[in-house]
């Protein structure tokens, strides 16, 4: 999903950078709020990890550049279901960073609009889940329609912020217009993928029972909202 170079010129740039800069200030929101539940180590970690695994889905899974950027296999939905929103997010933006850091000098100027690409449906994900999923409902136990719901928001969130910026760049155009269309294309099939994948990593937790109370994952997970709730209330 990385915005192509000189898409937008640098008088447009300050949009990136307002965007980016409320993605980030609600994101440090998220971030206080878990380490004042879970404590700060915990944050830390899941925050580590899924930095790791991001990088991993830039560098190692495929990805290919069509229309006006690329496809990649972010699995957002998986992250925010084992790890939590905040952690998840946090993986995010700085996988993104450490990758334009070091390994693409060329996606820096365009940090500001892939971070916001990457975050803002994940945050909207993070709202839709809250209506769709019972509060009585762990995670391990989500059925086929949920993870579908929740892959298809975060990937169409992405497909319409990588729109958004094209149109804000290069104007309507047939030409921008049909690249817009060849990548929201392309970048949709993900979502044939990504719930199974879901699926198959809450299989896999359930089985791994070992992992409730633990640090390094999500408290959702095999734990009802209601449940933790009343703990923190006691």
């Amino acid at each position: 999903m990385h915005i192509e170079p000189e898409l937008i010129s640098a008088g447009k740039m300050w949009l990136s950078y307002a965007t980016a800069a409320g993605a980030g200030a609600h994101l440090l929101q998220l971030a206080w709020k878990e380490a004042r539940d879970r404590g700060v180590l915990s944050v830390l970690i899941r925050s580590l990890v899924t930095t790791a695994l991001v990088f991993c889905f830039f560098e190692v899974l495929p990805h290919y550049p069509i229309g006006v950027s690329e496809v990649h296999f972010i699995l957002g939905s998986t992250l925010f279901l084992v790890f939590g929103t905040a952690p998840a997010a946090i993986g995010l933006a700085l996988a993104l960073l450490i990758q334009g850091l070091f390994f693409t000098p060329f996606d820096l100027p365009q940090y500001g609009m892939n971070v916001t690409t990457l975050l803002v449906p994940l945050f909207a994900l993070s709202a839709l889940n809250r209506r769709i999923v019972k509060p009585d409902t762990p995670y391990v136990s989500l059925k086929y329609r949920h993870v579908l719901v929740l892959s298809t928001t975060y990937q169409a969130g992405i497909v319409a912020w990588v729109a958004f910026w094209a149109v804000y760049g290069a104007g309507v155009t047939s030409e921008n217009l049909s690249a817009i269309l060849s990548f929201g294309s392309a970048y949709m099939s993900v979502i044939l993928v990504e719930p199974l994948i879901n699926l198959s990593v809450l299989a896999a937790a359930k089985i791994l029972k070992g992992l409730r109370g633990s640090v390094l994952i999500e408290r959702r997970l095999y734990a009802s909202a209601t449940s933790f709730n009343l703990r923190l209330c006691r």
